[in-house]
């Protein structure tokens, strides 16, 4: 009698996309944690209402904070700021944009169809992640 072989998972796009689907999941609140706890410790819990608070914390862009109560918002546009708002972000397109591939994967049969919609796919995560690139410097 032989023993049976199991196969050895491999590194696919399917595979290193659902972990990264795990990780973003986990990574998004954290960096809402974060951008919530540096606000509060900057000064938002006396000169923020909790609308613009809110909105801070998920995308840190310094004109989220010109019509509030602040006095010096400069301080709140600093570099920190803009490598959260970027990674925000890209875990927050990424983590939507893989999990529209997986709902339209499992509609299309295998073929022509799935490279078409992976195609279109990251071609709006592309535009929609270079937009917000765009935000992101300009502002």
């Amino acid at each position: 009698m032989r023993s049976r072989t199991v196969p050895q998972p491999a590194w696919n796009l399917e595979y290193a996309m659902w972990m990264f689907t795990r990780l973003s999941g986990l990574a998004i609140p954290l960096f809402g944690l974060i951008g919530i706890t540096a606000a509060l410790i900057m000064g938002a819990r006396t000169q923020m209402d909790l609308g613009t608070l809110v909105r801070w914390t998920f995308f840190p862009n310094v004109s989220h904070v010109m019509n509030s109560n602040i006095p010096d918002y400069m301080s709140w546009g600093g570099s920190f700021w803009q490598i959260m708002e970027l990674m925000i972000a890209f875990f927050g397109l990424t983590h939507g944009f893989n999990g529209l591939r997986v709902v339209l994967e499992d509609y299309t049969n295998p073929g022509f169809w799935q490279v078409f919609w992976r195609g279109i796919i990251f071609l709006l995560w592309l535009f929609s992640f270079l937009a917000a690139i765009y935000v992101v410097i300009s502002s």
